[in-house]
């Protein structure tokens, strides 16, 4: 397992290791004890959720506020999206700032979201899964998010305007400034 910090401190790139061969591959998408050791930090993840989409389908950014904030470790079964998180960890040197990558079904790769940080992706291919453990249950009144497109944010989705589905829900979120 290959495991980079991104320039949004506790926030991680992991590649796995896959062993592969004429029968497919394998590969362990999580090791409790591997992961302590690379990022010291120590996790207990209490529910895992799946989300299928076509492409064009725009989920975020979201949040669980206070007692209910989750970290999250998310990766693509099938197909592949852009993966956003932003930091909003009050005091952050980088309070505001983005990070984006690819998440498919080729490179395997898993972004581990820290609590304090908004996360949202865009979906680029149809017949996408997405799935993710979380370190926290999700508790609807603690919900939050950020507008998609803030402007400050300048965050490229990899999606036309006119590509983008969002929920009713995710339409009228809010600026960060606003949150």
């Amino acid at each position: 397992m290959k495991l980079t910090e991104t320039k949004l401190k506790g926030c991680f790139v992991i590649e796995p290791t896959i062993f592969g061969d004429e029968r497919g591959y394998f590969f362990e998408s999580f090791n409790k004890e591997k992961f302590k050791e690379l990022t010291g930090n120590e996790i207990e993840f209490v529910q895992d959720n799946e989300a299928f989409s076509n492409r064009g389908v725009l989920r975020g950014l979201h949040f669980q506020k206070g007692e209910f904030a989750q970290a999250k470790l998310v990766r693509v079964v099938k197909g592949k999206v852009l993966d956003v998180v932003v930091d909003i960890r009050k005091g952050s040197t980088t309070y505001g700032e983005s990070f984006s990558c690819i998440l498919s079904e080729e490179n395997k790769k898993q972004l581990f979201v820290p609590r304090g940080f908004a996360h949202g992706y865009a979906v680029l291919e149809d017949n996408t899964v997405f799935v993710y453990k979380c370190d926290n249950f999700y508790q609807p009144s603690a919900e939050g998010g950020i507008l998609y497109n803030d402007p400050p944010l300048q965050i490229d989705w990899m999606l036309s305007e006119d590509e983008i589905v969002l929920s009713d829900k995710d339409r009228i979120l809010k600026p960060l400034e606003e949150i």
